[in-house]
C-alpha cells in the first residue's frame, strides 16, 4: 500500500464519506471500474450431454483477441451496469458517462466514484461530443477520485470480481456480440433480484486501522 500522505488520506475519507451517507435517490452513489476480457474460441465443438455422461469440452482452444468490460454499480439501491466494449479508451468512457447520466434523469446529482486513470475525466467527453455536450452531461456528476493505489476503496472492485466469477467463469467468449449477451443476461438478473453491496469499511475503521486522526480534508476535485 502506498504512503499514507495527506492526499491519500483525504480522497479515502471523501469516499468514505459518500459511502456512509444515508441513501437518496435524489443522489445516488454509483461505482466504476472496468476490467479487459481475453475472448477465446473452441477449436472442436463440445460434446452434447448424454444419460449417464456430463458434457464435454474439449481442451484446445484459440485466443480470439481481447475486450473491455465497464462495470459500474449503485450498491445501496441493487443497480447493475455493465458496458462490453471493444477497447478502454477516452470514447469508450466518454459514452458510459452519457449512459449513465441517462440512467438517472431526476437526480440532481450522481456520485460517481472511480479511480484517477487518465480517461476518466471531463475531456475524454470533449474530445469525443465537443465542451458544450460535456459540460452539460459532466456536471450531472460529483465526482469522488479514491487515491493512488487506493482502488480497494471502489467497490466496483467488488462488482468486477462477482462478475468476472458468474458470467465469465471458465467459459470461452469468442467475441463481443457474445460477450454482450452474456454480460447482459446476467446484468438483467442482477437487477431483477436487486443484489447489493454490504460495505462495512468507514472512516472510524479506517482511522483506527491506519493510526490517523480526524481532521478536516480538502476533497480532491481533479
Amino acid at each position: 500500500m502506498a504512503d499514507l500522505d495527506e492526499d491519500y488520506i483525504a480522497k479515502m475519507e471523501d469516499v468514505l464519506e459518500t459511502y456512509e451517507q444515508a441513501y437518496d435517490p435524489q443522489q445516488p452513489v454509483v461505482c466504476l471500474d472496468e476490467k479487459p476480457v481475453t475472448l477465446h474460441a473452441d477449436v472442436r465443438p463440445a460434446s452434447p450431454a448424454k444419460p449417464g455422461r456430463e458434457a464435454r469440452r474439449d481442451n484446445e482452444y484459440k485466443r480470439c483477441g481481447t475486450a473491455n468490460v465497464f462495470c459500474a454499480v449503485e450498491p445501496k439501491a441493487g443497480r447493475h451496469f455493465t458496458f462490453p466494449t471493444a477497447d478502454r479508451s477516452a470514447f469508450e468512457f466518454a459514452q458510459v458517462a452519457v449512459n449513465l447520466a441517462l440512467a438517472y434523469p431526476a437526480a440532481k446529482t450522481i456520485h460517481l466514484v472511480m479511480d484517477n486513470l487518465n480517461i476518466h475525466n471531463r475531456k475524454s467527453l470533449s474530445d469525443v461530443f465537443g465542451a458544450r455536450m460535456a459540460a452539460e452531461v459532466w456536471r450531472r456528476f460529483t465526482i469522488h477520485y479514491t487515491p493512488t493505489h487506493g482502488s480497494w476503496l471502489n467497490q466496483a472492485e467488488i462488482e468486477i470480481g462477482i462478475f468476472s466469477r458468474q458470467c465469465l467463469g471458465r467459459r470461452r467468449i469468442p467475441d463481443l456480440p457474445a460477450l454482450r449477451r452474456e454480460a447482459k443476461a446476467w446484468n438483467r438478473r442482477m437487477n431483477r433480484d436487486c443484489v447489493k453491496i454490504a460495505w462495512k469499511f468507514d472512516r472510524k475503521t479506517a482511522r483506527r486501522k491506519f493510526n490517523y486522526k480526524k481532521k478536516s480534508f480538502t476533497r480532491s476535485m481533479t
